[in-house]
């Protein structure tokens, strides 16, 4: 069993005109060997312009193939009167009863303790889902912000404790390393992961942060350094979630390398299988209640 936990349907609008439906997407999960995959919206947001896809696009898909696909739903901080009281509990629980499992992908260019994401956050707990966040400190892209070694997730953990968020981006996975720079803070860094990371750290003390590991940045920061990155998904193997992140329909098994990564770490024995049963699918099945 493979549950891919962040996948996309929607049209890209910017470079490429390509539109990844939710047969196209599971004509993709039958050439990978994926068996249920959690679509994520983004069209809520307004930085996320470069692909048309919100909610109610998600739901109606996965409708469509309600054994493959698992929607989620996406709400900004910032709807409704842009305050950070605002009460989401009527549109929470609308998406609930129409099948969502969890919130995501959320990517407002917005420090992550912002009060806004704070109350957010707050009510997608007592809703008993989780939050897939998209960090990136980059001022011209998408993406929650923070500093360096990541105390504004930190103070996020610390007052949310009943809302599971779900790291992935490129600013959260660089903190894999200690020491790291601005300029690494801002893309996919290489080479050996030095000590006194940010993730490795918030992870072991928060029990509320888990891990996406899809896309060039999770799989950057778990290839990066072979003799790190399987004891790190060792240590943390039931929090951490296998995911793609492909968002377009002529993206191949080959550009998508995380797809591949598994088999050869188990192949080489550098991964437990029981390790990769709950990336692979067990991790999922307990957080998203499936």
């Amino acid at each position: 069993m493979l549950i891919d936990v962040h996948g996309h349907i929607g049209r890209v609008v910017k470079d490429r005109k390509e539109m990844l439906d939710g047969p196209e997407l599971v004509k993709k999960m039958d050439e990978w060997g994926i068996d249920r995959t959690c679509v994520l919206g983004l069209s809520e947001t307004p930085e996320a312009e470069y692909m048309e896809s919100d909610t109610d696009d998600v739901i109606r898909e996965c409708s469509h193939f309600p054994t493959r696909l698992i929607p989620f739903c996406l709400i900004d901080p910032r709807f409704g009167l842009n305050d950070p009281k605002m009460d989401f509990g009527w549109l929470l629980e609308e998406y609930v009863a129409r099948g969502c499992r969890g919130m995501g992908e959320m990517l407002p260019k917005l420090p992550i303790d912002d009060p806004r994401c704070l109350n957010l956050f707050r009510q997608v707990g007592k809703f008993g889902m989780p939050i897939i966040i998209d960090m990136n400190d980059n001022p011209i892209y998408y993406g929650l912000r923070d500093d360096p070694g990541l105390p504004r997730l930190e103070r996020t953990l610390q007052q949310c404790p009943e809302t599971v968020i779900v790291g992935h981006g490129p600013t959260f996975w660089a903190e894999i390393s200690g020491g790291v720079s601005v300029v690494e803070r801002l893309g996919y860094p290489t080479g050996p992961v030095r000590p006194g990371g940010a993730v490795p750290r918030l992870m072991a003390k928060y029990p509320n942060l888990w891990a996406d590991i899809s896309a060039g940045s999770g799989y950057g920061a778990l290839s990066r350094d072979p003799s790190f990155g399987p004891a790190f998904m060792e240590k943390f193997q039931d929090k951490l979630l296998f995911g793609t992140d492909c968002c377009l329909r002529s993206s191949t098994r080959k550009e998508v390398r995380i797809v591949d990564f598994f088999p050869q770490l188990l192949a080489e024995k550098k991964l437990s299988r029981d390790a990769w049963e709950k990336i692979a699918h067990k991790n999922a099945t307990r957080l998203l209640k499936l």
